[in-house]
């Protein structure tokens, strides 16, 4: 079964709204998006209007693919004029007396990734003036997005007060919650609480949204007990939670590593029959993860499989150093299997029958990359080698080590320490070593490309342990000379160290 993103598993219900996921109710849902969406859930009129805005030409053009209308060509010229050194654009607008609504917005778009948000509200200033409907409350919230997404606050404030001040304008909800949610984003709650206050005064009600977003400003800043404060405010103002604030709850505390309240957000939220999304599924396993909570671990992964949703690898590295940590080197395997053919997938497998010293369960493995095509990598070498090690077959290390050397496998450090050590353990290294030295590998600079999960399965061994020490001794050595070092001459370092520890 082809495995989704969970990105994908969100568009496809936006685009479907039949169709549910991970969800206990019989009814159907529209899943959320991610967190970093909830912000943007009271913004439809923005959204609506999102494709004319993100775009470098206006919408009618580039449906029509007329490439030579008089306004792409005039669009054209406009961006570069705004190139040239020392353009000034309210120099511009006054030589071309007027922009319409998708040349005004092209040119704040460019100052917008131009960085050069200082001249924004000036040529909205200039702009809007030309004709008085232009002074509405739609195109100042969309300045004001403008600034707040980048966190010039400075000028998003500027703005909010000339509506009201200047232009005698209300404030929509979308707009206090840009700016609430701004100042959260900043770690600036006292203005942020500030104009919560400012627009229940002028008569606009706080909603869910608003609530939400503060409530993921404080997860990003790490104010747990101010989200349970948030909460409380949100219940005194009559806002109710729904299925997006307790996924986001839930998120947040995982992320924050306190268990029990996500495990009560989560129990809340199963026992309301909300929609529970795939990204807050994540967050509970990673806390679990992160924590070792084995079984808990376990059951969420089990879910997560079911539904079909995707790790990233950072996940997968943090369940696979679990399982090591607790010596279930079975569910490696397991976890292999379960996630896309990438090179961590087959790493996952390999090791899984290294550590279990599983000769069958490693060739048919091995098999499997040959009719995949899988080319080896100094990661699948290394491990191999350490299964062999571990089953005293020095005749398969031999033969796999010039298998390598066929196939131009670029070998590194803990390949020299594999082989350094068994020649302490019996096997006759000084052949694997000559012909390293002829084929001028062992003068080449130290590397080290191992996947970590190896030495967390295996241990680092005697040699790459000596090395480390040998390091630590140099430590008043420049950089660059270190890096400098060969496996030879680090090899001859591991070797006079040797003989002066007792």
């Amino acid at each position: 079964m082809e495995i989704l993103t969970a990105q994908f598993l969100h568009c496809a219900t936006l685009r479907n709204p039949n169709t549910t996921f991970l969800s206990l109710n019989s009814r159907p849902h529209i899943t959320s998006l991610p967190s970093s969406s909830c912000l943007c859930r009271s913004l439809p009129l923005l959204s609506l209007e999102g494709f004319a805005e993100d775009t470098a030409q206006p919408t009618s053009l580039l449906l029509s693919g007329n490439f030579n209308h008089p306004n792409h060509r005039f669009l054209s010229s406009l961006h570069r004029r705004l190139e040239l050194p020392g353009s000034c654009p309210l120099r511009l607008l006054h030589e071309d007396g007027d922009w319409s609504k998708d040349h005004f917005w092209s040119v704040i778009r460019f100052l917008r990734h131009s960085s050069r948000l200082h001249e924004i509200l000036l040529v909205f200033d200039a702009w809007k003036n030309l004709e008085p409907l232009r002074i509405s409350e739609s195109n100042y919230e969309k300045i004001i997005k403008f600034l707040c997404d980048e966190k010039s606050m400075n000028e998003a404030i500027q703005a909010f007060n000339g509506m009201i001040n200047d232009h005698k304008l209300n404030p929509s909800l979308e707009i206090y919650n840009l700016i609430i949610h701004g100042y959260g984003n900043d770690g600036n709650f006292e203005e942020a609480m500030f104009y919560l206050d400012h627009m229940k005064k002028n008569d606009v009600c706080p909603v869910t949204e608003t609530y939400d977003g503060l409530i993921e400003a404080y997860g990003k800043w790490k104010m747990y007990d101010e989200i349970v404060l948030c909460v409380k405010r949100m219940e005194t103002d009559g806002c109710v939670r729904d299925h997006v604030t307790y996924n986001l709850l839930i998120r947040e505390f995982a992320r924050g590593g306190l268990l029990k309240r996500m495990e009560k957000m989560y129990q809340s939220l199963m026992s309301r029959k909300m929609t529970l999304e795939p990204c807050t599924l994540l967050s509970m396993l990673e806390a679990y993860a992160e924590f070792e909570v084995l079984e808990k671990m376990e059951e969420t992964y089990n879910r997560i499989v079911r539904f079909g949703i995707s790790l990233d690898e950072g996940l997968v590295r943090k369940l696979a150093n679990v399982y090591i940590d607790n010596h279930m080197f079975s569910r490696l395997g397991d976890l292999g299997c379960g996630i896309r053919r990438t090179e961590l997938a087959w790493c996952l497998r390999l090791l899984c029958h290294a550590r279990l010293v599983s000769r069958k369960g490693l060739d048919y493995v091995v098999k499997e990359m040959e009719e995949a095509k899988v080319p080896w990598n100094a990661t699948f070498a290394n491990i191999a080698l350490l299964a062999y090690s571990k089953m005293e077959d020095f005749k398969s290390i031999e033969l796999l080590l010039s298998e390598l050397r066929r196939k131009h496998v670029k070998l590194d450090l803990v390949t020299v320490g594999i082989v350094f050590d068994l020649s302490e353990a019996g096997f006759d290294g000084t052949g694997v070593f000559m012909t390293w030295k002829k084929l001028g590998f062992l003068d080449k600079p130290v590397e080290m490309k191992t996947d970590p999960l190896v030495h967390a399965a295996f241990g680092k061994g005697k040699f790459l342990t000596r090395c480390e020490e040998v390091k630590n001794q140099s430590l008043g050595m420049r950089d660059d000379e270190s890096k400098s070092w060969t496996y030879q001459y680090l090899m001859e370092l591991v070797v006079k160290h040797q003989k002066t520890v007792p």
